[in-house]
């Protein structure tokens, strides 16, 4: 462990290289677009910048530099040899949209070229910055450590996502501690996001982008407003327990072993003026490397039914419900009634965890896919990321003889570099076999969905699955922390839809007939509210068919987006976003154990144009029986201004349609 098509290309010089022998002792300034961040540079004697939004000093001082094994520390004691700026503004339209269709893409950027051959690019964007190093060595390189040190003139109010294996070994679906920067301790580390609140309300995110053939950052408390680095290292010897648990036996004294030539991930700082301003932040994909899939016709996003959570215990059939092929052509049909475009079939459809291409004697996937295929219906398979590392080649050409369209591969509940490695190979190899990629058990969204759009969604969040056996750790104001944290940096598997709805007093963890905290609209709202190209239907087909009404319009809601507008929001309290496909908009709104009112403005609606709206709300009893819900209807236009009343753990969505 370690601490310490718009204006396509439109490219703009601004200044031309400057030769320097040294150091300057003045500073280097760049500002965002409409200026409202500055970054300041200083390099002298050692790298360090500061950041400000305004007159505001967001980051006091940031010190930037790396530690590669016999070679001169990067970033210190360095001279210049040269510097320019450039200014870039173009439209990015991303393969499988998650928020936006297409992203207008614009900043300015800073390089400062060092004598040493290597160099530090600044960027900064009208809502955040970002920076990388760039290394020339000719060898490949054992880099020891990276420094990302930020000191805040402040002690902040920050939302710490909690890890303590010191190892950094965890399924990263983190809760959020919300407390004072001051008050973790060098023997303390979070995973990313890290959020932040400055003294003037003046919000952060702190993550990063264009994580390739590189560790994971974290970052450590220091028992002050100052927080550092800390990387996974390098394992050089592990053992397996049970069938899918790591551990690690011994480490290298490195964190990457890698090209000496090279781009390194760029270390990102989101900024807003308000918690809803994340909620349409780009950049982890903005700064994420361009898609290299030649062919991309065949990724379809979609909805699922998914059979784990609801531990395959469907009723009112007149066969004996379980992992076998009756059940799954029961999940078909469902999904083919409602216009779902796939089933998965999680853990136990394989002979063992470990034999992933022999399916157990009462599966038969090829059959599956068979009939599938004739309700439109498609085949996701689940499997474990060790076998699949093992015998890659093998598994994925025989899931493409069976026609199976994609795979969820689990419990890598690592970070370091080889993991890092693992995902981009995955991605690529299932991509020549055209199959999907759901990655669970994951570290956050780094941008690599960019680069292989095959990857459809991650999981990496505390999700509805821990309902199943806690009563704690999933809740209300849970939910309402993960737009503005987890969510903004990517599509996020959290498994929505569960119809067994419960308020906090009545609800209990229930492994085989689970339930969730809060009320029925609060789950269907999710569908509106959180990202995922590959959107679960969690719970079991037969309670969906006991409420086809509500089923019906969980089933109208897409999974992709043209547009994403955040309407109102406060962490851990609130969220409302509305979301544009084709020429519909869908509406979510969610609340924590707080009832609450909100006034939603349309003023996103086209002028001169009426909408038939479909609302589905909490009823006038959900807060003592958390499943009742009323539907309504009505006609709304531009400007209008909606009333929604949420019950406690409530919520309201919207299905909005051009007449």
């Amino acid at each position: 462990m370690i601490r310490h098509k718009y204006l396509k290309g439109f490219l703009i010089c601004i200044c031309s290289l400057l030769s320097i022998n040294v150091f300057p002792q003045s500073v280097i300034l760049l500002s965002s677009p409409d200026k409202s961040l500055t970054i300041e540079i200083n390099t002298k004697d050692s790298l360090s910048w500061k950041l400000m939004k305004g007159k505001e000093i967001l980051v006091d001082h940031a010190v930037a530099g790396i530690d590669i094994e016999h070679k001169s520390y990067i970033g210190f004691n360095e001279r210049i040899k040269s510097f320019n700026k450039v200014a870039k503004s173009e439209l990015l339209h991303p393969v499988v949209a998650v928020r936006q269709s297409s992203i207008k893409d614009a900043f300015n950027e800073l390089t400062i070229n060092l004598k040493s051959g290597n160099s530090i690019i600044f960027r900064a964007y009208d809502n955040g910055v970002a920076y990388r190093w760039v290394t020339h060595f000719k060898d490949s390189i054992n880099v020891k450590n990276e420094i990302v040190d930020y000191q805040f003139p402040d002690n902040n109010h920050v939302l710490w996502g909690v890890e303590e294996n010191k190892q950094f070994l965890s399924h990263f679906e983190l809760l959020f501690r919300d407390t004072t920067l001051a008050s973790f301790s060098t023997a303390e580390h979070c995973g990313l996001p890290l959020y932040m609140s400055s003294s003037a309300g003046t919000k952060m995110l702190f993550s990063e982008a264009d994580l390739l053939d590189y560790s994971n950052l974290f970052f450590f408390g220091t028992g002050s407003n100052k927080i550092t680095s800390g990387f996974p290292k390098v394992i050089l010897r592990e053992s397996l327990v049970r069938d899918r648990v790591t551990k690690i036996e011994e480490i290298a004294d490195y964190i990457a072993r890698t090209n000496g030539t090279r781009s390194f991930p760029w270390r990102l700082i989101m900024v807003a003026d308000e918690d809803k301003g994340l909620l349409e932040n780009n950049l982890v994909y903005q700064l994420a490397s361009p898609n290299i899939l030649k062919e991309t016709d065949w990724i379809l996003p979609g909805k699922a039914s998914w059979d784990w959570w609801n531990a395959n215990n469907i009723y009112g059939v007149d066969f004996r419900s379980g992992i076998n092929n009756q059940t799954y052509k029961y999940y078909i049909d469902f999904a083919a009634r409602f216009g779902l475009e796939y089933i998965i079939l999680d853990e136990g459809w394989s002979r063992s965890t470990w034999d992933i291409t022999h399916p157990r004697d009462s599966i038969n996937v090829p059959d599956l896919v068979a009939y599938g295929k004739t309700k439109q219906v498609a085949v996701i398979l689940w499997t474990l990321w060790q076998p699949m590392d093992k015998d890659m080649d093998n598994v994925l050409a025989t899931y493409e003889k069976w026609g199976v369209k994609g795979i969820k591969v689990d419990f890598m509940a690592r970070a370091d570099q080889y993991m890092v490695n693992f995902y981009e190979r995955l991605s690529a190899k299932a991509a020549a076999h055209h199959l999907l990629v759901d990655l669970h058990g994951a570290y956050k969204p780094v941008g690599l969905n960019r680069r292989y759009p095959n990857i459809i969604s991650y999981e990496g969040v505390r999700g509805l699955e821990n309902y199943k056996w806690s009563d704690d750790e999933a809740t209300p104001p849970h939910e309402v922390t993960l737009p503005f944290t987890r969510m903004v940096l990517g599509a996020m598997d959290f498994t929505p839809g569960a119809m067994r709805n419960a308020t906090k007093k009545d609800f209990h963890a229930d492994f085989d007939a689970p339930m969730s905290q809060g009320t029925r609209a609060h789950q269907v709202a999710m569908y509106a509210v959180y990202e995922s190209p590959l959107q679960m239907l969690a719970d079991n087909p037969s309670n969906y068919l006991q409420d086809t009404a509500c089923t019906r319009f969980i089933a109208t809601f897409p999974t992709t987006w043209d547009t994403t507008i955040a309407l109102e929001g406060r962490i851990k309290a609130y969220v409302a976003i509305a979301r544009k496909k084709g020429k519909q908009w869908f509406i979510g709104a969610m609340t924590d154990w707080s009832s609450r009112d909100l006034t939603l403005h349309l003023d996103f609606l086209e002028p001169g144009k009426q909408y038939k709206v479909k609302i589905l709300a909490d009823g006038i009893n959900a807060d003592r029986f958390a499943e009742d819900y009323r539907l309504s209807e009505a006609v709304w236009q531009k400007g209008q201004q909606v009333p929604v009343h949420m019950q406690a753990g409530g919520g309201w969505s919207a299905i909005l349609t051009e007449e």
